[in-house]
């Protein structure tokens, strides 16, 4: 079972539903279902919409959204690394050589699924086997929140930091960059620029493990949930707190 999220939903006012990321068998369990094209390439953060709808993307081996979750989410040699390659620095300038972006490209992890589908959309109930990360969207105020959240359990001497921030694509942001979903740990999201035109500009991605979202669900009255710093910085934003979110564009 998921755990109770209604304490920390209510306090951080997040208006965004939570998306989990779910390698699974079978599609039924996920309906309504949204799918890409498959004859034109998509980022799977152009659904964002259909997320906010309660509908769940639907990705398979043979229609994957675009080359890059192809590659990434499901190890698929779905476009040619030279061309990659030169599109990243040539045209894009994301890095200072083609020899830098090739180390990157050749030590970065991708996800082999264990089932045929990926499903990422709204959390579901009694489907929690099935699932690999949570992803918050949220803004900055929130997301300050979250980091606490993170470190609240934290010690100096725990094998990983709790939030971690990697170059890549948004969709490696979701779950392949993670080096063991096993730990609770988070990842800073929703900075690949090439997705960010699907979101409200002012709405970053914070994904966890599913370690970490069950701490962050046991934070209580003894946490910064119910202390004057939160409370001080809700008062600062007005009527509308820190759960207000600017019209995307």
């Amino acid at each position: 079972m998921l755990p109770n999220t209604e304490r920390l939903i209510e306090k951080l006012e997040i208006r965004l539903p939570l998306i989990g990321f779910y390698d699974a068998p079978n599609p039924e369990d996920f309906e309504p279902l949204t799918k890409p094209d498959p004859e034109q390439p998509m980022c799977l953060f152009k659904f964002f919409e259909n997320w906010l709808q309660g509908k769940t993307l639907h990705l398979h081996g043979e229609n994957f959204g675009c080359g890059g979750c192809g590659h990434w989410l499901f190890s698929k040699e779905s476009f040619d690394q030279e061309e990659f390659t030169s599109l990243m620095v040539d045209k894009e300038g994301l890095k200072e050589s083609k020899e830098l972006l090739s180390l990157w490209f050749d030590q970065a992890k991708r996800y082999k699924p264990q089932n045929e589908h990926l499903f990422i959309g709204p959390l579901r109930q009694g489907l929690t086997s099935y699932l690999k990360s949570i992803t918050f969207l949220v803004n900055p105020d929130q997301l300050s929140a979250l980091m606490v959240g993170a470190y609240y359990y934290y010690a100096p001497d725990d094998p990983v930091p709790p939030v971690i921030i990697a170059f890549g694509t948004g969709c490696m942001q979701m779950l392949p960059l993670f080096k063991d979903i096993d730990y609770p740990q988070a990842m800073l999201g929703g900075t690949d620029m090439g997705m960010r035109q699907f979101l409200p500009p002012d709405i970053l991605a914070f994904t966890t493990t599913l370690p970490l979202f069950r701490q962050l669900c046991l934070l209580d009255e003894r946490s910064f949930l119910y202390k004057p710093y939160l409370q001080k910085l809700k008062e600062t934003r007005g009527e509308k707190g820190i759960g207000k979110i600017a019209q995307n564009n």
